[in-house]
């Protein structure tokens, strides 16, 4: 009986150990640094390797190129008017630019950093997205209500596709099946069958939908509210809202961690990113950045994310680990 009371003591002492160790702590996400870029950064995109990003400079008609193992901006591209999205290849070749008062793409070679061609689309164009197999470039045709399909392999814009009231942003399903276009002024998104380039169905959402974004697994995107302070979310396999997040002032982009855990939300109005537990379905934590946030990207490790500060001419460098 003293073997057995000294042998239940022990490892009931094992146990308490074991559960009074404390997990190690999980580091919130911050700002490392704060890059200088154009005036007016509205957009940003990282390479599909991870070593460049490009951010569009509304105001400068330009694009700065960081290198993000330095966080240093090592290029100036000029000469496209007004560029407000951009957006890689899938083997990071070649960058599109959406011009948005020269109505046209400019596609630049990025082993040298020159504007290759400029495609003509149509009037105002905001966003543009390209599909998973790098054959297809949907250009949101704000001022015309419409989507420019630009087929890759010829550089010419192949089919216009009639949307919502001031489409601004696009997204492809990470299958390529579908494209979800947010329609600004009539709150609604436009769901586009891309095998035969028709809208197959209209969500309404909250008010002025501003960015969309897919979940990587494909199940779940993510709408801005503008107006609404507040995130729409969509079952993309049920074609409807499912609920709605809270989030900061003005939200004006989304982008989701490679890992799918986390979605960044910026807040045009109060400095600040919302970062939504996907799982949890809410903001849990809030970042503060530069001023006038407008556009967020995640590095393909998931390790850093960009945000660009519009009103600040920066762009606020966070770790995700």
């Amino acid at each position: 009986m003293i073997i057995r009371s000294r042998t239940l003591s022990l490892a009931l002492l094992s146990l308490i150990m074991v559960v009074s160790v404390p997990a190690p702590a999980v580091a919130a996400p911050i700002v490392t640094s704060t890059i200088d870029v154009g005036e007016a950064p509205v957009s940003v995109a990282f390479s599909p390797d991870g070593t460049k990003a490009y951010v569009a400079n509304a105001a400068a008609d330009s694009v700065s190129e960081i290198t993000v193992e330095t966080g240093e901006v090592t290029d100036t591209i000029l000469g496209i008017d007004y560029p407000y999205s951009v957006a890689f290849s899938p083997d990071g070749t070649k960058a599109y630019v959406a011009s948005y008062e020269g109505d046209s793409v400019a596609v630049i070679t990025v082993e040298t950093g020159e504007i290759a061609v400029v495609i003509s689309v149509g009037a105002a164009p905001y966003s543009l997205a390209i599909s998973p197999s790098g054959d297809r470039v949907y250009v949101t045709n704000s001022a015309a209500d419409s989507v420019s399909v630009i087929t890759v392999e010829t550089g010419e814009v192949t089919e216009v596709i009639d949307v919502g009231d001031s489409p601004y942003s696009v997204a492809f399903s990470p299958d390529g099946k579908k494209a979800y276009v947010a329609n600004h002024f009539d709150n609604t998104v436009s769901v586009i069958n891309v095998r035969n380039g028709t809208v197959a169905k209209t969500i309404t959402v909250g008010t002025e939908p501003r960015s969309v974004a897919f979940t990587p697994n494909g199940r779940t995107a993510y709408v801005t509210n503008r107006y609404d302070d507040s995130v729409s979310v969509i079952n993309v396999r049920k074609g409807k809202v499912t609920k709605t997040i809270d989030v900061g002032d003005y939200p004006t982009s989304v982008a989701f961690n490679p890992n799918g855990r986390t979605a960044y939300v910026t807040n045009g109005d109060d400095d600040s990113v919302s970062v939504i537990n996907v799982r949890k379905g809410k903001a849990t934590t809030t970042i503060n950045v530069g001023d006038g946030p407008y556009w967020a990207a995640f590095g393909p490790n998931g390790m850093t994310a960009y945000v660009t500060n519009a009103e600040g001419g920066t762009v606020s460098a966070i770790s995700t680990r």
